[in-house]
């Protein structure tokens, strides 16, 4: 099979990635981690209005009703940027969510709102290992997804993560938004589109570190020459490219698995597979940029921090990576003919 993306989904990613361009997005990112959220609002607004937060939201819904792979599009630019703020939620988690409830009101109440940026939405998932929220304190929606049920909730103190712009908050509540049949395997949507998401933006952020770093080398010297031209750096930052290209196919195979409607455990084994590629290339690219630009990387003054911590913090979002083994290993087993016998 071939991946290639159409022309329209071409010039839907470079109209956002001159959007997150013009938005300076370092000034952004260190503004949301300190509480500060008018720019970060005003830039999801923005990417709003492109369409970029109705993607999966059906028309019914006041969506565009695309795809997964539309949505993996949005989300490398998103993370090639570096938005901060609740997306993954917002644009794939809760609308996979509630529009696979067997109720349609959740998914008309607040689905057309969130596409068009008006509202935000974060997600608790517990069975998934996510008992914390993102940015619980400016979502207007906050949910709490376990076993076949999920309520509506409010928001503890904040807890502090590795990426200071990663906000998290435990999630308490009772009030029953869903329960019963049906919700489970919505709320195993939801998670399967999050983690979906997630990898788009791991691999959107691994390609900015992977960037910023052979930009770097060109300019940086030693020995009266740039350090781009020694063959050591040259074999890490190929490595990296490598393994984002690698990660690539993956994440495609995994969209297309989705918007298919494949069942639930070879859904959840291409999606998996994305994940950890995306998020164990992303992280190569995270060591060897920090290591092509030495000490100055490890500080918060250095752009190149903000992506590093970024990566690091998602790496584990959406599943850990032995979680996504764990989800690949069973899917195996459960295919191969000695399960099967």
């Amino acid at each position: 099979m071939r991946f290639a993306l159409t022309a329209e989904q071409i010039d839907f990613a470079a109209s956002l990635r001159k959007m997150g361009e013009a938005a300076k997005t370092p000034a952004v990112v260190r503004a949301w981690g300190e509480g500060e959220h008018a720019a970060g609002l005003a830039l999801i607004r923005q990417l709003a209005e492109a369409g970029a937060l109705g993607l999966t939201v059906t028309e019914e819904n006041g969506g565009f009703g695309a795809g997964p792979v539309e949505l993996i599009v949005a989300f490398t630019e998103i993370g090639r940027a570096a938005v901060p703020g609740p997306l993954i939620e917002t644009a794939a988690a809760i609308p996979a969510l509630l529009q696979a409830l067997p109720d349609v009101g959740p998914a008309s109440e607040w689905l057309p709102d969130f596409a068009e940026g008006s509202k935000l939405g974060t997600l608790a998932l517990p069975d998934q290992g996510a008992a914390v929220a993102l940015d619980a304190d400016v979502a207007d929606l906050r949910l709490v997804a376990s076993g076949d049920r999920i309520v509506l909730a409010s928001a503890g103190e904040i807890v502090r993560s590795v990426d200071a712009a990663r906000r998290l908050f435990p999630l308490t509540g009772d009030d029953v938004l869903a329960e019963g049949d049906g919700v489970a395997a919505a709320i195993e949507l939801a998670f399967d589109t999050g983690a979906l998401a997630a990898a788009a933006q791991l691999l959107g952020a691994g390609r900015a570190l992977l960037d910023t770093s052979v930009e770097y080398v060109k300019q940086r010297q030693q020995f009266g020459k740039p350090i781009g031209q020694y063959q050591a750096i040259k074999h890490h930052l190929a490595n990296v490219m490598i393994g984002l290209e690698m990660a690539q196919p993956l994440l495609y195979r995994a969209a297309l698995t989705l918007q298919d409607g494949a069942e639930a455990g070879i859904r959840a084994r291409d999606i998996s597979a994305a994940k950890l590629a995306a998020g164990e290339a992303a992280y190569q690219a995270a060591r060897i940029g920090l290591q092509v630009h030495g000490a100055i990387g490890y500080t918060a003054e250095c752009d190149l921090s903000l992506w590093l911590t970024k990566v690091n913090a998602l790496r584990s979002a959406w599943g850990t990576p032995d979680l996504h083994r764990a989800r690949i290993a069973a899917a195996l087993r459960a295919g191969s003919p000695e399960a099967a016998a």
